[in-house]
């Protein structure tokens, strides 16, 4: 049994998982030389009830499990577009094989060699704020001029900016995916998986074709955007969020966690801030980043610095803060009347420097 063959088949093999198997793999060398194990052997790594289902995979060829990954394989062949890599080939990402939980089987559309370039991972919330939005895009932005690969989830909202973002920037981006490589959820995303496959970047999934979203699937893909990075960077997230579930994970596998402060009303910067008081590092520009993966990225730390963007000095943008405003308080605080200040507003939104929500604006 070859490398892929062994990896799709254990992958089918109910209840053993990608933990058991990367057990599998470190206690026999290789994934091949799992079929190639007496019970006694395995018995040292697994329960009976596995040990018995892999035995029974060795001595049955009309086993169901052999037909799944027949049709597995056919599937490849129909759709030479589409890449798999095998725990052990040499082109899986080491930095994912080195986690304690890698997939057996990554099907890649698109770029794969881009899986080996210095990845950042940005997650946040689906539902931002429009500062928050703008955030994701613009450091997505900027490091990926830099030189960074920008890894997300392709859902809407943060993960949908970031990739855009790096899109915008010239640079390259990953999807990692919840669904089968012939799926892209949410569908109103189908144009920026496109986008992202046009400019040399890939969709990624460990999950066979055919499989449809589903609400397990999501943490399953979140360790796999975190196992890819060097680090994971959130922009918005409430406390019970996906996006700290990968910054869990990426605490697992001891990188990096990069958090974006916000305001202390805003619910989804409470996130943010919890993952501060644990340890993450406050980031406020690119350069707090580069400074801290600069064994990744130290050539491009010049790069990077070079296109900080630059803070606006509109003194109605310093009177404003960083918290939702009315008119009314900004009557208050500046002394000038609400038609005085409805021109300068609305050419800080035009200039996407402010935006507004209901009848308050709040600084970009």
């Amino acid at each position: 049994m070859d490398n892929l063959t062994s990896a799709l088949t254990l992958a089918r093999i109910d209840g053993l998982g990608a933990v058991k198997i990367k057990r599998l793999y470190l206690a026999f060398g290789s994934l091949p030389a799992v079929f190639k194990a007496s019970a006694d052997q395995l018995g040292t790594s697994l329960e009976a009830r596995l040990v018995n289902q892999i035995d029974t995979l060795q001595d049955d060829e009309r086993h169901p499990i052999h037909r799944l990954v027949a049709l597995d394989k056919q599937w490849l062949a129909d759709n030479p577009e589409v890449r798999i890599l095998s725990l052990g080939d040499a082109a899986y990402p080491q930095l994912l094989a080195d986690t304690p939980a890698p997939p057996p089987v990554l099907y890649v559309r698109g770029n794969a060699d881009a899986l080996e370039l210095p990845q950042l991972a940005m997650v946040g919330s689906r539902s931002p704020t429009a500062g928050g939005d703008k955030t994701a895009f613009e450091f997505a932005r900027y490091l990926a001029a830099g030189g960074f690969a920008i890894t997300s989830g392709l859902a809407l909202g943060v993960d949908a900016s970031a990739h855009r973002g790096a899109l915008h920037g010239g640079g390259v981006t990953i999807a990692v995916m919840g669904t089968g490589i012939d799926r892209v959820y949410p569908a109103r995303n189908r144009g920026l998986a496109d986008q992202i496959l046009a400019q040399g970047g890939a969709l990624v999934t460990e999950f066979a074709p055919g499989i449809a979203s589903d609400a397990a699937n999501f943490p399953r893909r979140n360790r796999v955007i975190s196992g890819l990075s060097l680090g994971t960077m959130v922009v918005e997230a409430a406390i019970k969020s996906g996006s700290l579930i990968t910054a869990k994970y990426a605490l697992e596998h001891q990188r990096e966690v990069f958090a974006v402060p916000g305001s202390i009303h805003n619910p989804l910067s409470r996130g943010c801030h919890q993952l501060i008081k644990n340890g993450a590092k406050l980031v406020e520009s690119a350069e707090d980043i580069v400074s801290e993966l600069e064994g990744g990225l130290a050539f491009k730390r010049g790069q990077v610095q070079s296109q900080q963007p630059r803070q606006p000095e509109h003194w109605l943008l310093t009177l404003m803060g960083y918290d939702p405003v009315s008119v009314d308080q900004l009557c208050d605080l500046s002394g000038k009347s609400a038609s005085e200040l409805t021109a300068t507003l609305l050419d800080l939104e035009l200039e996407g420097k402010i935006a507004q929500r209901g009848s308050y604006y709040t600084r970009l």
